[in-house]
């Protein structure tokens, strides 16, 4: 059916028919269809006549209504008959074939299947053969063909032939596209042919879309009409797939319903997506993205603009395995068509413990310097990040990725090792650095001067920071390294702490003085040593015998004072003078006021002990040595002296 063409053919030339609107298209069509049937009358008696018909190709009715099929024909004006007869056969232009006769005006003569069904509507003696087919059913769907009998041979079966279509559904024409938010037009159409009864029309499942707009009778391109009824709407993205209805012959026992699904065309629109997610390193993740559009989307997932995935689909998964920190961030998910595109963004954080925190590197400051210290992490939350030394907390922040350690002024007490630990939930990482502090030399207090026998030791304790240079001056020079066998300096370094002892062989009485000097690129700084144990030399010179005199003499005095406070009734304890007290060298209790660290002090001493030749306590040289038995001990000479000593001083440095 051409009812709903462009334009139209009249002879040799076509004229549009495009107007503002549908409603004027058909009008238009209308007028010009209706009068072209007697265009052809006027044109063929213009041309003297000839066999010919015309008839619709095809025409279509309901199953139990009535069609009329138009036919008009023609034969030569010479002929002149008296009586115009006409025969309509079904499904064959040949009489030999014996085709069922549908009408025939001679002999009303019909088969048996158009009994009562079928009658002339036209005039034959005017050229009108139209034919009226009643109560249809669907066998009487076919072709049906005219044959003009003007009496003996003058009989003609024209070609020319009609297909009739017995339907039962009205027909619902839906524009080839239909996209949400713009204006369509869909139309009922059903024929028209019956003039017994005429079709009326109702929209079914219109509801929400629009009101329908009943347009009329239309008659088509070759004669036949058709009644249409035009539905206006907007469509949205909900509209897609709904079920819409015609009926034809509403509230009667024909009632004929079609159906057409509207296929509404919309851009994406993401539906479904992760919210944020949270997931432990190592651990899987999965991210799903799903879109309604039609047609399907192409989905794409993407992060830092980089496509890590895509397929056109109505739903799209990212599967992450083993997840990193490096794959913490913002990912996103792009759907679109041809008709647009919508995307969703999706933030993964993955949760992990803090990484090995990083310092400036090992710091090294002059002494009065402000350093300042930087430790910075990474984690997943944030850490808990602490400063420590010895211990001791320093500087600490919550939920930071760094930590900034300021020292005013630094001293020698800020050198030393220290610690940046990094802690959450998930871990704990820990990473130590260096403050090196420089700083003059100063000489402790426990640097002093030792005699034993016909040896003096001197030892000199410095803290600095570089390593000073150390000089021992004696009255009459200067020993910095081994001069002679029996004088000898040996310097050992421990932390800050340099230890120097020089040791004195073979010494009559101690020098008047020993002085130590330190120095180093910051400071000079010297130090008279002092005496300890003076009184030892003393009982070296005298000897065992000189001894054993004094040990007599001193029982003597023990005995006359003990006589003199029993005559006066008051008990005295003995005393010994203050001689007999070990030096202080030699005391393992011995404690420097003021030591930076304890684990420091005990190396020093300990070192102190083995530069100084002592396992233990030193050997007491006062009056338990005369209890010995001189006759069974050899008396040590000088030599055997100094080799005793020599062995006290042996050291090692591991």
């Amino acid at each position: 059916m051409g009812w709903l063409a462009d334009s139209f053919q009249w002879g040799q030339k076509t004229f549009p028919t495009q107007g503002d609107g549908a409603v004027a298209h058909l009008l238009y069509k209308m007028i010009f269809l209706t009068a072209l049937p007697l265009f052809w009358i006027m044109i063929s008696a213009s041309r003297g006549g000839h066999w010919g018909a015309w008839m619709p190709s095809s025409i279509s009715a309901f199953e139990g209504t009535c069609v009329s099929i138009p036919c008009r024909f023609d034969f030569p004006d010479e002929l002149r008959p008296a009586v115009v007869h006409g025969v309509w056969y079904f499904n064959s232009p040949y009489p030999k074939n014996y085709p069922p006769v549908v009408f025939k005006s001679r002999t009303q003569v019909v088969h048996e299947s158009f009994q009562g069904r079928s009658r002339l509507l036209g005039d034959l003696g005017l050229r009108n053969c139209t034919l009226l087919l009643s109560n249809l059913s669907p066998e009487l769907g076919g072709k049906y063909y005219f044959r003009g009998d003007l009496g003996g041979y003058n009989q003609y079966t024209f070609s020319e032939h009609s297909v009739l279509d017995i339907i039962n559904t009205p027909s619902i024409v839906v524009p080839p596209e239909v996209v949400a938010g713009t204006e369509v037009e869909v139309s009922c159409m059903v024929p028209d042919n019956c003039p017994e009864l005429h079709p009326e029309l109702s929209w079914l499942g219109h509801e929400g879309l629009g009101e329908p707009a009943v347009l009329g009778r239309l008659r088509e391109d070759e004669g036949t009409w058709v009644q249409v009824s035009l539905l206006h709407f907007v469509p949205t993205r909900e509209a897609n797939g709904h079920r819409l209805g015609c009926q034809s012959f509403p509230n009667t026992s024909l009632q004929f319903e079609g159906y057409a699904s509207l296929n509404v065309k919309y851009p994406p629109v993401i539906v479904e997506v992760n919210s944020s997610v949270e997931a432990i390193e190592g651990s899987h993740v999965s991210l799903l993205c799903g879109a309604d559009s039609n047609p399907p989307p192409l989905l794409t997932w993407m992060r830092d603009g980089a496509v890590l995935q895509e397929a056109v689909a109505e739903s799209l998964s990212l599967e992450l395995d083993e997840v990193t920190p490096a794959e913490d961030g913002v990912y996103a998910c792009l759907a679109e068509n041809a008709y647009g595109q919508d995307n969703r963004t999706v933030e993964l954080s993955v949760m992990y413990a803090p990484w090995k925190p990083t310092v400036n590197g090992t710091v090294v400051a002059v002494e009065g310097e402000t350093v300042s210290i930087l430790c910075s992490t990474q984690s997943n939350p944030d850490p808990i990040i602490t400063i420590f030394k010895e211990k001791q907390i320093l500087a600490t922040v919550i939920y930071e990725s760094e930590l900034q350690l300021e020292l005013p002024a630094v001293t020698p007490e800020d050198d030393g090792e220290y610690w940046c630990v990094a802690e959450n939930q998930y871990g704990q990482r820990a990473t130590a650095f260096n403050l090196s502090v420089e700083f003059a030399p100063v000489i402790l207090l426990e640097s002093h001067c030792a005699a034993a026998r016909d040896t003096v030791q001197c030892l000199c304790v410095v803290k600095a920071n570089p390593e000073p240079t150390v000089a021992f001056e004696l009255p009459s020079r200067n020993v910095t390294v081994n001069e002679t066998e029996r004088e000898f300096v040996y310097s050992e370094r421990s932390g800050l702490l340099l230890s120097s002892i020089l040791t004195l062989r073979g010494q009559a009485q101690a020098p008047p003085r020993v002085i130590c000097t330190s120095r180093n690129l910051y400071g000079t700084k010297s130090l008279e040593l002092p005496f300890q144990g003076a009184h030892r030399l003393m009982w070296a010179k005298i000897g065992p015998v000189g001894a054993v005199v004094a040990f007599a003499i001193l029982i003597a005095i023990v005995c006359y004072i003990t006589q003199t406070r029993r005559k006066k009734n008051v008990t005295e304890s003995p005393s010994f003078s203050a001689g007999d007290t070990p030096p202080v060298l030699f005391s393992s209790d011995f404690r420097i006021s003021g030591a930076p660290e304890k684990y420091e002090s005990e190396r020093r001493l300990g070192s102190e002990r083995r530069l100084l030749g002592l396992r233990g306590e030193p050997p007491e040289l006062d009056l338990s040595y005369s209890h010995s038995d001189l006759g069974k001990r050899p008396t040590k000479d000088s030599y055997t002296l100094t080799e005793e000593l020599a062995e006290y001083a042996e050291i090692r440095v591991k």
